[in-house]
């Protein structure tokens, strides 16, 4: 099974930013690394400039690289970044919004887990289209999952296994109106979060994580234990979205648990230690209340 890195959905400092994947280059196995921009465009100037070196650095260590496009396209001036991606771009370009296909015109491409593909007409759709990989929604259950696998065993299916979940997407800016601030001018704000801002009930109890103008799950994802029966329904890679934890250290353990060199179970007692004091979930793949945690039983079973 091959493991992705997803892009930082986070505003971190632009020489945190390069570092990071710095360290993903030199350190951390994992085939392929997907960067660029997806939530918010005014964040991109602040590391645009770093992207060559990146690139670079990242295709020197033998990775794959993507770039992925906004997950929601709103402004003009986005609207020709994404044609100009689509039409310069050297590299793989993941499809974050469905907008951007316009612009691929059968171009090889992949699907990011922001496109709502549901079903197996989609996914055939997309892949006449020049879809050569999708990396699912994270909310559908092992057993769509596995109709999807089924249904085009010749293409690249993805499962997001690690990371704070995206839920939503929005035009307006949740950091910026808690700060008393306009979205024109945020000032930045949600770079004090670089994990998110946490929301919780009015009971005290986590909830949610804030994102500048996107909505994610309080808990991380993680499907360590359930990577052999991914692996048994023919899901090509598992995608780890980057979090301030090591995730070097993270997809450390997600290969050896894959390449069966480490338990399923050893795996989640070690991110347990790495990201100390995060609580997991694994519902949307049991088809249960996305925040639960469970072991997922045996494919083909009940």
């Amino acid at each position: 099974m091959k493991l992705t890195l997803g892009p930082v959905l986070y505003k971190w400092e632009p020489g945190a930013w390069r570092d990071f994947y710095f360290r993903i280059a030199d350190e951390a196995p994992v085939d392929a690394v997907c960067i660029g921009e997806v939530v918010c465009s005014k964040r991109l100037p602040f590391f645009q400039d770093l992207l060559p070196e990146v690139m670079d650095r990242l295709g020197a260590a033998g990775k794959e690289v993507l770039l992925s496009s906004l997950a929601f396209v709103t402004l003009e001036r986005e609207r020709k970044q994404i044609a100009s991606l689509a039409r310069d771009a050297d590299l793989l370009v993941e499809v974050n919004d469905i907008t951007a296909l316009t612009h691929m015109a059968g171009r090889p491409h992949t699907i990011g887990p922001y496109v709502n593909v549901y079903n197996e007409a989609t996914l055939n759709w997309l892949v006449r289209n020049g879809t050569r990989r999708v990396c699912l929604p994270p909310e559908l259950p092992a057993s769509s999952v596995g109709a999807l696998v089924k249904a085009r065993p010749d293409v690249e299916v993805e499962v997001w296994a690690f990371g704070r979940i995206p839920l939503a997407i929005s035009a307006r800016c949740y950091h910026a109106r808690l700060h008393k601030l306009t979205k024109d001018n945020c000032q930045f704000v949600c770079g004090k979060d670089p994990d998110g801002l946490a929301a919780d009930t009015l009971d005290g109890q986590a909830f949610l994580a804030v994102n500048g103008v996107q909505t994610l799950s309080s808990s991380y994802a993680n499907l360590i234990e359930n990577l052999p029966d991914l692996a048994s329904m023919g899901v090509a890679s598992c995608r780890l979205s980057p979090q301030t934890c090591d995730m070097a250290a993270v997809s450390e353990v997600f290969r050896n648990v894959a390449d069966g060199r480490l338990g399923p179970d050893e795996g989640r007692h070690a991110l347990d230690l790495i990201c100390d004091g995060v609580s997991f979930s694994n519902g949307f793949l049991k088809g249960a209340a996305g925040a639960r945690y469970q072991t997922l039983v045996a494919a083909g079973s009940g």
